[in-house]
């Protein structure tokens, strides 16, 4: 037998930007028989998560729910706003706008993309002068993510809309809050935002199988001009169902409804503006520990945030660079050593390249809390120092001064 201390031992601890991490009380209410999906009790516990996405969302109007992921929720929100030989505009500032952009294209759409690397947000500047050469009105939506989960640029939102505005440009303004709903500041209605898709495993806190798009009065006018709808992912029945089974288009998600009527419960306990609050401060602590460990004497040899600019960052996620192969390494020792995944660096770099051993990521998005972050952080310094990997030091010193800032 072997006598190697095992410090991985224990509840482990998964800091990837999603799945997240799963409160007990979702863990719980998911814990129990399937249900009759014909009457009872789940049936009046959907009506009541339909007033509270909403509410999540800041939406006064219409949201869908469908059996699928996030790029489930890409297609649904397509398909029922656009045709074949439509177009769309679509500025980028990571890999998962070029993934809907590669969605619409393969239902037959039109794509142009304003691609603005991976750590810069929308040039919107560029946007206005795309919209103003645009007369005709050719463009039909414009498709933008909140927050890219593989850059961790936070765009906004609402200066986009002012921009489309300011160009008295028709198209819908569809976006993208996968990793960004119950994380970062997002208000549907008062932003002017026509369709939005998220889904439930990031900052909704429910085990991944579950997806949402949210829409207004102008997106399901655009859907009723449509010759055509898949009867799966017309969204019609879905925000307006006659029978029950029309709210999922078949057999219902038994087991998620139940965990995610618990998630809401939490957020709503919680309190939504606190909930906004409470990600920003444990994001500030991160970034503090992340911009000590990379004061070395050559920058270029340590630990980088991927976006420079604090105000363009995200509360939910944060992508970092480490001179490959020293990412994967970190990782992987994390790993097997201390029970911590942290995610892999995803569209920073081509897979499978050696660049791409030089990036990772840290969700801190949904149920996490201070000590939560403190031991992500203290363990990825106790991997630095195990591996030798060049860093600055007061790391932890500062992310406990950010937390102990008064409340």
């Amino acid at each position: 037998m072997s006598t190697t201390t095992n410090l991985s031992a224990g509840r482990p601890y998964l800091a990837i930007p999603g799945p997240s991490v799963i409160p007990d009380a979702v863990l719980q209410a998911m814990h129990r028989p399937s249900p009759n999906i014909y009457a009872g009790e789940l049936l009046s516990l959907t009506d009541s998560l339909i007033p509270d996405l909403k509410a999540l969302a800041r939406t006064e109007h219409f949201v869908a729910i469908y059996i699928a992921n996030g790029h489930g929720a890409w297609e649904a929100a397509l398909t029922n706003t656009l045709q074949p030989g439509d177009k769309v505009l679509v500025p980028a500032s990571g890999r998962f706008a070029i993934g809907w952009s590669e969605m619409a294209e393969a239902l037959g759409i039109e794509i142009e993309i304003l691609d603005f690397g991976t750590a810069a947000p929308w040039d919107l500047e560029q946007v206005a002068e795309r919209l103003r050469a645009d007369p005709g009105h050719q463009i039909k939506a414009v498709l933008g993510v909140h927050v890219d989960t593989s850059s961790s640029i936070r765009n906004d939102v609402a200066a986009l809309r002012a921009v489309m505005d300011a160009a008295q440009h028709p198209a819908l303004l569809m976006v993208d809050c996968i990793a960004s709903l119950g994380c970062d500041r997002f208000e549907m209605d008062a932003w002017g935002v026509d369709v939005m898709v998220s889904a439930c495993q990031k900052g909704v806190m429910t085990p991944a199988g579950m997806s949402f798009v949210f829409f207004n009065d102008k997106a399901a006018a655009a859907r009723a001009k449509l010759p055509r709808v898949s009867r799966y992912w017309d969204w019609t029945p879905r925000a307006n169902p006659a029978e029950f089974y029309q709210y999922f288009g078949g057999t219902a998600p038994t087991h998620h409804l139940y965990g995610l009527r618990a998630a809401l419960d939490l957020v709503q306990q919680e309190g939504l503006e606190r909930v906004w609050a409470r990600h920003a401060r444990l994001a500030e602590a991160i970034w503090a520990a992340c911009e000590c460990w990379g004061a070395i004497d050559d920058p270029m040899q340590g630990l980088r945030l991927n976006v420079a600019d604090r105000g363009l960052r995200s509360h939910a996620v944060t992508a970092l660079h480490l001179p490959a192969p020293s990412a994967s390494s970190l990782r992987q020792w994390l790993e097997q050593n201390l029970g911590l995944t942290l995610g892999i660096g995803l569209g920073l770099a081509p897979a499978g390249s050696a660049e791409w051993h030089g990036h990772f990521r840290l969700g801190h998005m949904g149920h996490v809390n201070g000590h939560m972050i403190m031991g992500l952080l203290g363990g990825i310094e106790t991997g630095l120092k195990a591996l030798d990997i060049p860093h600055g030091q007061g790391a932890l010193a500062a992310a406990a001064a950010v937390l102990a800032r008064p409340v």
